[in-house]
């Protein structure tokens, strides 16, 4: 049996690679509109109407619309718009977030593909509330950095064309100065904060890869934990999970860089506690790939999943689950 896809916004960054994805596989038949098609309504509204699933590439306003659109009750939806990823209904689409999510997400008709800053943040912080390690009144604050690849065209032109009025030489730069950017709401839910966190990311020259990083005062917690016991808790959050991986303590300690690119082409997360016990701190990191982990791959993890297909099937790996 061939199940019927259709990517509204296939042309995107993230579209794009989704598609590069799910091109091989001999039970998806890809669903597509011509390019005069694409912004004819009536065409888009009879393609959302007639597959088994439709993924969303689209600016906020017309992923609301496409989903207007949809009247076919039997369609299924991953949304890698923020539209939907605090809104009633949907499911949050970050599969290893907590127990059950992936069977909530297998069961759903209604999924909101998680966002690449808000993957590893959540990734980082929920097994702490859950296990009682940070309290959610805690103040958090969160760095990032992002290859350029996560802006889409535009910020893409403005790093790879020369000849563009938009050129950027810079190798780096922070943004979203007004401290509103667009994946606190969901970071904020679905860690379990009651309070926003202050999230300061930031761009690099370099095409895609991502570093999340979360200092602790280890001893303002309550119990004062240990970075031992932050790796023991991370650790038993993610047994077993194919796409994350929580990276050893002696490991970490042998470390002096490490790589934002370094899981490029993957659908991995891999976690990090870098901790000084006398001290009593830690800086939590993750590490992913952004267009990967971060966006075509999750969303691809979650059509298997809503498919009742094996999750990986489609996905690159760097490690053994």
């Amino acid at each position: 049996m061939a199940y019927r896809v259709f990517i509204d916004g296939e042309a995107g960054t993230t579209g794009l690679q989704i598609r590069e994805r799910l091109a091989p596989r001999g039970e998806i038949e890809l669903l597509s509109l011509s390019d005069g098609d694409r912004k004819d309504p009536h065409a888009r509204r009879e393609a959302l109407n007639n597959v088994d699933l439709a993924i969303l590439c689209l600016p906020d306003a017309a992923a609301i619309e496409a989903v207007s659109m949809i009247e076919n009750p039997d369609v299924r939806v991953i949304d890698a718009s923020t539209a939907h990823r605090v809104a009633p209904g949907w499911d949050y689409g970050f599969a290893e977030m907590t127990s059950g999510q992936a069977e909530r997400i297998a069961k759903s008709h209604r999924v909101a593909n998680v966002g690449c800053y808000a993957t590893a943040s959540i990734a980082l912080l929920r097994p702490l509330v859950e296990a009682g390690l940070l309290a959610r009144k805690h103040p958090i604050s969160i760095n990032a950095i992002s290859g350029y690849s996560g802006g889409g065209k535009k910020l893409i032109e403005a790093f790879e064309n020369p000849d563009s009025s938009e050129y950027d030489k810079r190798p780096f730069w922070l943004y979203a100065l007004k401290l509103a950017h667009k994946h606190v709401p969901e970071i904020q839910a679905y860690s379990q904060l009651e309070k926003p966190p202050l999230f300061v990311p930031s761009v690099g020259r370099f095409a895609q890869g991502m570093l999340v990083s979360i200092p602790l005062q280890l001893w303002s917690l309550p119990g004062k934990p240990t970075p031992s016991d932050v790796q023991t808790a991370l650790e038993a959050h993610y047994e077993g999970a194919r796409f994350v991986e929580v990276a050893r303590l002696s490991e970490t300690e042998a470390m002096e860089k490490l790589d934002p690119e370094g899981l490029n082409g993957t659908n991995d997360i891999r976690l990090h506690v870098f901790g000084d016990t006398e001290k009593g701190q830690a800086v939590l990191v993750g590490l992913l790939d952004n267009l990967g982990k971060g966006a075509s791959g999750a969303a691809v993890q979650n059509l298997n999943l809503m498919l009742g297909l094996d999750e990986s099937i489609g996905l690159e790996s760097s490690h053994a689950a």
